[in-house]
């Protein structure tokens, strides 16, 4: 097969094939030049640069971040024109200007549709109110990109060509610009679309959206499907799960916006059961109303772009077989900054990692997709957040609901155990929302640090293909050492008590879903480091009796050596009683940002900001409890060694049962939303 082949039909010509539209060109409407990059490249002139002639020009050791920079020496001249955009999908260009369409939501990902469905062509339809030029091109793997098609649209003659995707096994996208000549002309509509296969029967899907305290991007989101025919055509239920004590029908506009969804929106009022119960909740619900050949789990605080929940389920029809289809998540507040183009599970250490050569963070605003070689690979994951995801139903009806956690490790547990049954997860560029980054917030050290240890400590027990969980349980300890050289006592009362229950067995996941976290908040407010104050005058003055080694504040061991030099004397110095006094005043104040063990094992006291810059907490060393949390860490790993075989094993066995939908019905049953006082309700 060609790569391409115009397709230029006379009147009597009659093509049988019925072409499917799964990803329009689409534009924002807001005027939000921060977001621009996503859609539109106002800078055409540049080129792709492959990953090693980026090398080799720069003499930088990553290629990528070689591209990076070197993109960004170029953006510089770059124009953003929100004025262009004249609607959803169209584009105003004046006469002899050029953009491209290579960008994140506009180029078409051909390597996920090669990898994952039996598609072999796509279809490219571009229709003008003018004459312009579309030049079309794909890439290869290594970020290069290959001219394949001039062609000339004018007014009343849209142009189509066919594009082959059979040698995309390993990356490349198509996309194309467009050039105009002496006149303006607005592109009118634009879309990729693939042969629809005999049978072929478009899936619908529910919403299951999670909410705690946040009514107010409820109502934002309610309003945001209705105001979306086109994905109220696919829409069978919005159901939003409501957790909180400020409820979303108390809401200003809840009432008006749920009517305009009609008979598509459904609320559920329960305990707050976390996003786990949350989500487990959605897909309960849509499995049960038996509408919905997928559920796509959102998050409350997110910003939707609906076209990527379209391409999404688009994506899915055509998938071989049932496929989890998840999308990326851009930064709220830095509009073109993505985070974690795929991830996947280092199984030996059995953590979660940036998959392939993908970059944990991006800006599409300083390196667009066509300058950024490393995301013309195809980046293969074994989990997606569930900030943004679709899941067929028949899944949920063979592996089950969400593990009863509460939070964290539920979406990437429901990966592997996906994947364990032989259904895979896709990543799917184009499909995105912006939600809050975890980079401005450090949570291991706060009330969700026990989540954090026992739910990791979950998912390696159910799925680690190594014996005892391989490097996992020598990580752990080292966590909870390097907390107790910071003074974070209360993470490491938290990250023991998490190995507790997990030895006392699978029983406590539905028993204590609804009641732990009141449990964890009184333990943390005894503990001085994790009582955070906003008025920094109630502390004490910063008072070193005894000044740094040779005025130097401590740095990073940079080599393994150091590492276990500076750690060895940090225990020494943390099990060492100290005088009297030692703790009286704060000895320094630390950015959260500097808070790491080796600069905090120094101080016998510190005044320590928080991560949201919202106030500070006191560290205190004290050796009796860091000589009593070792020795108590120790003692539960050594039995969580010894019983390895034996829980895992009783885990693995129980998985089925926690996560069924009956036993998820029960735990619903037993806890309904709570009924609150007037003040509560009308308290905004």
């Amino acid at each position: 097969m060609s790569v391409a082949k115009k397709t230029k039909k006379s009147e009597t010509e009659v093509d049988a094939t019925v072409w499917k539209t799964v990803h329009r060109v689409v534009f924002p409407i807001d005027g939000d030049t921060d977001t621009l990059p996503l859609y539109v490249d106002f800078n055409a002139a540049q080129r792709v640069v492959s990953t090693e002639e980026s090398t080799a020009k720069s003499g930088a050791k990553s290629g990528a971040n070689a591209t990076t920079a070197a993109a960004s020496s170029n953006v510089s001249g770059s124009r953003q024109r929100t004025d262009y955009i004249k609607g959803r999908r169209e584009i105003r260009l004046p006469a002899f200007r050029r953009v491209s369409l290579g960008t994140y939501f506009n180029a078409f990902p051909a390597s996920y549709w090669r990898a994952h469905t039996d598609v072999e062509q796509v279809r490219l339809t571009v229709e003008t109110d003018g004459d312009a030029t579309v030049i079309v091109y794909r890439s290869t793997p290594r970020g290069t990109a290959n001219r394949v098609e001039s062609l000339q649209v004018s007014q009343g003659s849209p142009v189509t060509i066919d594009l082959s995707i059979m040698n995309f096994a390993d990356g490349g996208w198509y996309w194309f610009d467009l050039a105009t000549s002496e006149t303006a002309i607005t592109l009118t509509n634009a879309h990729w679309s693939v042969p629809q296969p005999e049978g072929f029967q478009a899936g619908t899907l529910s919403v299951g959206v999670t909410t705690f305290n946040r009514p107010d991007f409820c109502v934002k989101h309610l309003r945001t499907f209705a105001e979306s025919p086109d994905l109220t055509e696919v829409l069978d239920e919005l159901i939003v799960t409501d957790q909180g004590n400020q409820r979303v029908r108390d809401e200003e506009g809840f009432e008006e916006a749920a009517a305009n969804l009609g008979h598509r929106f459904r609320l559920v009022e329960q305990a707050n059961l976390g996003g786990s119960g949350g989500f487990a909740r959605g897909m309960q619900e849509t499995v049960k109303a038996g509408k919905s050949k997928y559920v796509m789990l959102l998050d409350d605080d997110v910003l939707i772009e609906t076209e990527g929940i379209l391409r999404a389920v688009q994506f899915a029809d055509f998938t071989r077989r049932p496929t989890i289809v998840g999308g990326h998540m851009f930064n709220l507040y830095e509009r073109s900054v993505v985070h974690n183009f795929g991830e996947t599970i280092n199984e030996y250490r059995f953590r979660y990692e940036s998959a392939g050569a993908s970059q944990e963070v991006h800006d599409f605003g300083a390196s667009n997709l066509r300058t950024t070689p490393w995301m013309h690979r195809r980046i293969d994951v074994d989990y997606n957040g569930w900030w943004m995801c679709l899941i067929p139903t028949s899944i949920i009806e063979e592996i089950g609901l969400s593990l009863p956690v509460f939070i964290k490790w539920d979406d990437v547990e429901y990966g592997i155990r996906a994947k364990a049954h032989g259904f895979t997860t896709v990543t799917l560029p184009g499909a995105a929302v912006w939600h809050m980054p975890w980079t401005e917030k450090d949570d291991t050290i706060d009330w969700q640090a026990y989540f954090h240890q026992r739910n990791r400590w979950l998912a390696t027990m159910l799925h680690s293909p190594y014996s005892r969980g391989g490097r996992m349980p020598i990580e752990s300890m080292m966590v909870d050492l390097r907390h107790l050289l910071s003074m974070q006592y209360s993470a490491v009362e938290l990250r023991l008590q998490a190995l507790e229950d997990l030895l006392d067995g699978p029983d406590h996941l539905h028993r204590n879903i609804g009641t732990k976290l009141p449990e964890i908040r009184r333990v943390r407010s005894t503990f001085s480091d994790a009582q955070v104050s906003k008025d920094l005058a109630k502390f004490p003055p910063v008072k070193r009796v005894k000044p740094p080694k040779f005025g130097h504040i401590p740095s990073a061991p940079a080599t393994m050596p150091a590492i276990v030099t500076q750690a060895l004397s940090a225990v020494i110095n943390a099990a060492r009683d100290q005088r009297e006094g030692a703790v009286d005043f704060p000895e320094a104040v630390v950015p959260a940002m500097d808070a790491r063990w080796w600069r905090l094992a120094k101080l016998n006291s510190a005044l320590v900001s928080a991560s949201d810059g919202a106030g500070a907490s006191w560290y205190k060393r004290d050796a009796k409890t860091f000589r009593k949390y070792m020795i108590r860490s120790v003692s539960l790993h050594q039995k969580l060694m010894r019983r390895w075989d034996e829980l895992s094993k009783t885990y693995q066995d129980e998985l089925p049962n926690f996560t069924s939908p009956e036993v998820w019905e029960k735990t619903f049953a037993a806890n309904p939303a709570p009924v609150l006082p007037v003040e509560t309700v009308t308290d905004k």
